[in-house]
């Protein structure tokens, strides 16, 4: 079977099942999707797309859907509606109106403007931490495209049953790698986790972010994956990395967080994203912390982030192969 079949069938998932730990009900899991960032890498298609500066996102570049909605239908088989937070921007707001009207007030994180991945998650942090301080939470890039939705839901299932099983640790959604791509995050593996299912787990040993393609073929063949930024742990051991690395940030938001209430927090949050530099989390949080992560290797998921025309042409060509191949 060829590679783009393979992320095409489910078939190769029989041998993998929904763990019984966890379960789509489950009252303390809960998911946020990144939704904030402004896709300038992107924004040459886009605006021929649209004719308009929207953020990737907020476009239909897969067919019918935008971005957002896709992952917003994928996260739903996995965590219920009303425990799905969306952290967006009050920047975009003219882009994501019409989407988002039937979202609960209280599951939408509305930041001043764009500042980095380490304020989203930081925000939605603190606010979980008042909603449900014991709960698991799954994070999820809104700007990226998965082939096979049922492998992103298996893992993904796993991924909340290893975070109950290892409270202390976040659990990260590594992809088996396709080809040795430059322009990706990677992640070394370290020592197995036991684990009574077929997926691997690991420790993690650290970080590659965008290694020149000698360096990412080398990495391949030792068996390193591609960082998908899908991230699933306990509320408390996301908040934890965060006061190790980022202490300032997390006690600004705390401080918010403390003063005002649920949802009414816009004024602070204007003042602290004046105040604070733009925080990258993988950089400043995941590099800085391997020993309090784990990352699983998924396989069969068909994922790419569509961070540039080159990956948007080749996944068009494949869907359009897949829907052929059906007819």
């Amino acid at each position: 079977m060829n590679a783009a079949a393979d992320l095409r069938s489910t078939g190769n998932l029989k041998h993998l099942s929904r763990p019984a730990s966890v379960h789509m009900q489950d009252s303390r899991r809960w998911g946020v999707i990144l939704a904030g960032g402004d896709g300038k890498r992107l924004l040459p298609l886009t605006r021929r797309i649209t004719g308009d500066d929207r953020p990737k996102q907020f476009c239909a570049l897969t067919g019918g859907e935008t971005l957002l909605k896709e992952t917003r239908r994928r996260v739903a088989r996995i965590i219920p509606g009303p425990q799905t937070l969306l952290v967006l921007t009050r920047t975009h707001e003219r882009y994501y109106a019409d989407e988002v009207t039937e979202v609960l007030s209280s599951c939408l994180l509305i930041q001043p403007h764009n500042h980095g991945t380490a304020l989203a998650i930081t925000y939605a942090l603190t606010r979980l931490r008042q909603m449900d301080p014991q709960g698991l939470v799954a994070f999820f890039p809104s700007d990226h495209h998965f082939t096979n939705d049922e492998a992103f839901v298996v893992h993904t299932d796993f991924a909340f049953a290893q975070a109950k099983s290892h409270p202390a640790r976040v659990i990260l959604l590594g992809v088996e790698p396709e080809a040795p791509e430059d322009s990706y995050g990677w992640i070394e593996p370290g020592s197995p986790l036991a684990s009574e299912s077929t997926i691997c787990i690991s420790e993690v040993s650290r970080f590659w972010e965008k290694p020149s393609r000698r360096i990412a073929s080398r990495l391949m063949r030792r068996g390193c994956l591609w960082n998908s930024f899908v991230m699933v742990g306990s509320v408390g051991a996301f908040i934890n990395m965060i006061r190790h690395t980022l202490p300032n940030l997390i006690a600004r938001f705390e401080s918010i967080s403390a003063t005002t209430g649920l949802g009414m927090e816009e004024e602070g949050l204007r003042g602290l994203y004046l105040k604070v530099p733009a925080t990258n989390f993988s950089d400043e949080v995941l590099v800085a912390r391997p020993s309090d992560l784990a990352v699983i290797r998924a396989r069969g998921l068909g994922w790419s982030d569509l961070g540039e025309p080159g990956r948007v042409f080749p996944m068009l060509r494949l869907k359009s192969a897949a829907a052929n191949g059906k007819g």
